[in-house]
């Protein structure tokens, strides 16, 4: 423990402007995401969509998801470039927010609701192992704290927004509004200098610093865990 708390202390120097931009990828990264869910149920309703399929194009894009996990993950381990991972992602949720919109059919709205779960994998913890690549283990939890403040602000904010695009324009135009929100936060990951990312830390060991990522432990290990094997089993409906 020693150790891993001396090495995750070298070279922890984070510039300013990439520590106020993860502030903005929070902020906007929520903010963008918060068009999606409740959002999606009333336009389609608006669009005379049945209740079944409302249901079934959600319920999809949930379970997409949760399957984008464990390669999502791998991805990012094993990226040195997890900030260009980040922005493809985000570009694609753009995408589908802008599909949605103009096109509200079900094999349409299915393939969008699939991309912009598929980025589920990603999103999030690329912005846990930029966090984790900007200030280490030691500042970890701080760092995530600021981080869930202003991802709170910007999905509230953003939703008071989105409520009145919605009531005084239409319900498509929020998810223009969803999709706009890409450009402030294409901005926001920019000002993250990758420079300022170490790649061990990163991926969660602070003493590796070589071009290709840090050796794993084996997919057949996970099956040997029994407290992930029951945490999975919870989650399994009944």
């Amino acid at each position: 423990m020693a150790i891993t708390a001396a090495s995750d202390a070298i070279d922890l120097s984070p510039s300013s402007t990439s520590l106020s931009g993860l502030d903005g990828i929070n902020f906007f990264l929520a903010g963008m995401q918060a068009g999606f869910g409740p959002f999606v149920a009333v336009l389609l309703a608006d669009e005379k969509w049945t209740q079944q399929n409302i249901g079934y194009v959600l319920s999809v894009g949930g379970l997409a998801g949760l399957l984008s996990q464990l390669p999502g993950g791998e991805l990012l381990d094993a990226s040195r470039s997890k900030r260009l991972l980040f922005a493809l992602s985000a570009i694609v949720v753009a995408v589908s927010a802008l599909v949605i919109a103009l096109w509200p059919m079900l094999s349409v709205v299915f393939v969008a609701l699939v991309l912009q779960g598929l980025t589920g994998g990603v999103l999030g913890p690329a912005v846990a192992a930029i966090s984790l690549g900007l200030v280490g283990h030691a500042a970890l939890a701080e760092r995530l704290g600021r981080n869930q403040r202003f991802a709170s602000a910007g999905a509230l904010t953003v939703t008071a927004l989105m409520g009145a695009v919605g009531y005084f324009l239409s319900y498509r135009a929020i998810f223009f509004t969803s999709a706009a929100l890409v450009l402030p936060l294409l901005i926001a990951i920019a000002r993250v200098r990758s420079a300022d990312i170490h790649f061990g830390r990163s991926c969660g060991q602070a003493g590796h610093d070589a071009p290709t990522p840090p050796s794993r432990a084996g997919r057949l290990s996970l099956c040997r865990n029994s407290g992930l094997l029951t945490f999975a089993a919870t989650g399994i409906p009944q």
